[in-house]
């Protein structure tokens, strides 16, 4: 169970950065983009391709974050210059990205077993050395992403997604910030993949299969933890909701559910949290909930009196 539980923290923080991604489009920006589930397995790809090639780690990293960069960039011009929608824009590149993760190294699947990672640069080797890495890689990003957010650019890309038609009559252009938007998110994306390629020691092509689920759980869930708490930021909600995320998956796999069930898990987790966050829902569930006691009192009360 122990070992079950560390390499479900490992595999939070490292959908953590996913979150992150996703949260700039989904959070900030209001976009859908589907981009993720073909710029995930991006990184990995190009990270294998990196290691294989004879490059170091942290260059295939690098390297990864850049083709996330470009593959924003991508959706960004089928959306803004194409006029495209952009949930369509995204599914167009997730497409092109299918077959270009496919070309990158020439197979559906590559061992990276017998290449350098970046946790081999951790001096004492062990699984908790290993998490406490990660943690420090999550950490500096979300920093990074904090102190971006609370400058003039990073006001200006919020002020997109809230009022686009505010920010364009002063006189700025929301198409910059939406590129922006759009090539940071899937980065953070790719970078996400090439981690989760070098903590399973292989890039597959079904990687991203259902990416954007695991993500927009993370996001969910990490809005339902402590919702009235000032002192939670949004990325750190991300965080903490992906790390909350894959806990209860590692509980699915411990309980004996088979790692195809979690598919149907993540949507189920999806849909539960969607309705917990609803008001209405609640609502009506306390509502319900009151009308049934109120009801019980009363036979209650009227057994009594016929008595």
């Amino acid at each position: 169970m122990s070992g079950l539980f560390i390499t479900s923290l490992e595999q939070g923080l490292i959908f953590a950065i996913l979150a992150i991604g996703v949260f700039i489009t989904y959070k900030i920006l209001d976009i859908a983009d589907l981009t993720v589930e073909g710029s995930f397995p991006l990184g990995a790809f190009v990270f294998a391709k990196a290691v294989t090639s004879g490059l170091d780690p942290v260059s295939g990293c690098l390297l990864a974050f850049l083709s996330g960069l470009l593959a924003g960039y991508l959706t960004s011009f089928w959306y803004l210059n194409m006029r495209i929608n952009a949930l369509l824009s995204g599914i167009l590149t997730m497409t092109i990205l299918y077959s270009i993760n496919f070309r990158t190294n020439g197979k559906s699947n590559v061992s990276l077993f017998n290449y350098k990672s970046i946790f081999d640069y951790i001096p004492n080797e062990n699984p908790l050395s290993v998490l406490i890495f990660l943690l420090l890689i999550v950490l500096v990003i979300k920093l990074l992403m904090d102190h971006y957010l609370k400058t003039e650019s990073g006001y200006l890309l919020k002020a997109v997604g809230d009022n686009e038609t505010l920010v364009r009559s002063i006189g700025v252009s929301s198409k910059k910030y939406k590129i922006l938007g759009l090539a940071l998110s899937n980065a953070f994306v790719t970078l996400s993949g090439a981690l989760m390629a070098q903590n399973q020691g292989f890039a597959d092509l079904t990687m991203g299969n259902s990416i954007i689920v695991t993500a927009l759980a993370s996001i969910i869930i990490g809005d339902t933890i402590l919702p009235r708490s000032k002192k939670l930021n949004a990325t750190t909600r991300a965080v903490l909701g992906a790390i909350s995320y894959k806990i209860i998956m590692g509980i699915a796999l411990f309980l004996g559910l088979t790692p195809s069930d979690l598919k149907a898990i993540s949507a189920v987790i999806v849909i539960l949290f969607i309705a917990i966050n609803q008001p209405e829902f609640i609502q009506k569930i306390t509502r319900h909930r009151t009308n049934k006691q109120q009801k019980v009192v009363s036979q209650g009360g009227g057994n009594h009196v016929g008595n």
